[in-house]
């Protein structure tokens, strides 16, 4: 049986850290669906559309992985639906852990099958957060060792978009 795990996050926008933690889940899992999800709690700078294609883009040559869209309800229902035995979550610092743990305890409550497992990206990418990536790229700043240059161009777009 293939070992399957879930990669999820609202992706806004697909960053090199977020590569980093899904090259490494390929590592452990033969196949990772990248669930791209809603956050009401974040303003969103891309669509769930173009964040889909962004990923899509940035990870079409990586054999097991798919790039879906949850668009309604729970992770651990999701995970349980497309027969996941893990989720994927990418751990940068403590604080991310803190919350991170709460969600795993969460999670193995509502689907007890369910590991989460953390990884950390390598340590070029533990102060990247695609807040700080969006805020300088709407300032002008230069993103382009922090995303790949599909997302760059998509990024440039917005820009010009509100400007």
């Amino acid at each position: 049986m293939k070992q399957k795990a879930i990669y999820p996050g609202t992706f806004d926008p697909f960053t090199n850290g977020h590569l980093d933690v899904l090259e490494r889940a390929l590592n452990i899992f033969e196949e990772v669906i990248v669930v791209i999800a809603e956050n009401c709690q974040k303003h969103a700078l891309f669509t769930i559309e173009e964040r889909e294609a962004m990923t899509r883009e940035v990870t079409c040559d990586y054999p097991g992985v798919t790039v879906e869209v949850l668009h309604r309800g729970l992770l651990a229902d999701y995970a349980r639906q497309v027969g996941a035995r893990a989720i994927v979550r990418g751990v940068r610092q403590v604080k991310d852990f803190e919350y991170e743990f709460q969600m795993s305890l969460l999670n193995r409550q509502l689907y007890p099958e369910v590991t989460t497992v953390f990884l950390m990206p390598n340590v070029k990418y533990t102060y990247v957060a695609s807040s700080i990536i969006k805020e300088v790229a709407m300032l002008g700043g230069d993103v382009s060792k922090f995303v790949h240059p599909c997302v760059l161009e998509m990024m440039h777009q917005k820009r010009e978009e509100q400007n």
